[in-house]
């Protein structure tokens, strides 16, 4: 392990601009000192001109990350001086430097760099040079590590794109998780809350004037909470997509606690559970709660009178949840988050969600959520 940490820290290392560029540079120069030096021992100093005029573009390269046209620029010229005086045509470092001008430069920049060298190259070919197909062979040198430069420089970007794409995904999805959960879980629990304490103010007798406007102050103080968080919701589900759902802690087993829950409100309901219970997903079975717990709350805020019926069914490759009421409907609620949310986590399930009211009366939630088979 500890070996395996080192080998990344070296890589880490050789990975940075400068300490690649420079190693890079070492490791071309190298041949070329050793010729220079073995050249001069033998006494053969004339031909040192060759290796010598190949370390001078080498060390153009120090500089191809920060300025790639200067490099290219510099490494053709010096290029077709050594086609001019015949001692080299192509070298590494021609290669090199064209790639890095098409890695780290774009548009016109990278295109009238390339015709110019070209130009160059090819005039230098066919006037000093006298190959056939001299400017054949320039258009290669130049077009091919120019393109693929291009290449990978446009790739490089697309993956970057994909990297902050992905992160801006995650950080709308939390937004909108953190919104569900909110909504979820606070609004239930104020609404709870609103409504123990409107049934509490309307059994005080008359003569309990401080009790009674304290009572109604707790009301008013529970709505405008509502309305609040209503604003931070709408910042917090701007702009999102949903995502994967965090587990909390409930599911299908605390549905019989959810409907004393209601009943303790106001809002009579009874749980019927029809096949044989198996172990949900989590992500199912987080979704079965909140679809029940978000239908009685909107059952306790929008309808008058009413009666409330929870089914949960087991099928063999499905889970069925269905809640239904018998309210009428008071016809000033605002409207929220919570048929929505409902949709959200049904389909993020891969499930399907109706919603409506009743032709008898009443308002009607049903989900029918996929199982996969083990």
């Amino acid at each position: 392990m500890r070996t395996a940490r080192s080998l990344m820290k070296i890589v880490r290392f050789f990975r940075r601009p400068r300490v690649s560029d420079t190693t890079l540079v070492i490791v071309l120069s190298a041949p070329a000192i050793i010729t220079i030096t073995f050249l001069i021992v033998q006494g053969q100093t004339p031909l040192v001109l060759g290796p010598a005029h190949y370390l001078v573009g080498v060390m153009f390269l120090l500089m191809r990350r920060r300025r790639p046209i200067l490099t290219a620029a510099l490494v053709a010229a010096v290029d077709s001086v050594g086609i001019t005086a015949q001692i080299m045509t192509y070298t590494p470092v021609s290669a090199i430097a064209f790639y890095s001008l098409g890695r780290y430069t774009t548009g016109r920049a990278t295109v009238i760099t390339s015709v110019a060298a070209y130009a160059v190259y090819a005039t230098a070919m066919e006037l000093f040079w006298r190959a056939e197909g001299g400017w054949l062979a320039a258009l290669f040198t130049i077009a091919v590590p120019v393109g693929v430069g291009q290449l990978v420089r446009l790739r490089t970007e697309l993956n970057e794109r994909s990297r902050r794409e992905a992160a801006d995904a995650a950080v709308r999805d939390e937004r909108r998780r953190i919104a569900r959960e909110l909504h979820d879980v606070v609004a239930h629990h104020i609404t709870v809350i609103n409504a123990l304490v409107g049934g509490a103010r309307a059994t005080l007798p008359p003569e309990q004037k401080v009790t009674r406007d304290a009572l109604e102050s707790a009301e008013q103080t529970a709505r405008q909470a509502m309305s609040e968080m209503r604003r931070l919701l709408d910042v917090l589900r701007a702009d999102g997509n949903e995502g994967p759902d965090a587990a909390t802690g409930v599911g299908a087993e605390r549905l019989p606690a959810l409907i004393k829950e209601a009943g303790s409100a106001g809002l009579p309901a009874d749980l019927t559970v029809t096949g044989e219970p198996v172990e949900l997903p989590a992500a199912v079975d987080h979704a079965v709660y909140r679809i029940v717990q978000e239908a009685l709350t909107n059952t306790r805020k929008h309808a008058v009178s009413a009666r409330a019926s929870v089914r949960l069914a087991y099928e063999p490759d499905a889970v069925e949840v269905e809640v239904v009421d018998d309210g009428l409907a008071k016809g000033n609620g605002t409207p929220g988050f919570g048929l929505g949310g409902m949709a959200e986590r049904v389909a993020l399930c891969g499930g399907q969600l109706s919603t409506g009211p009743r032709p008898e009366g009443g308002f009607r939630v049903h989900a029918r959520i996929p199982l996969e088979k083990s």
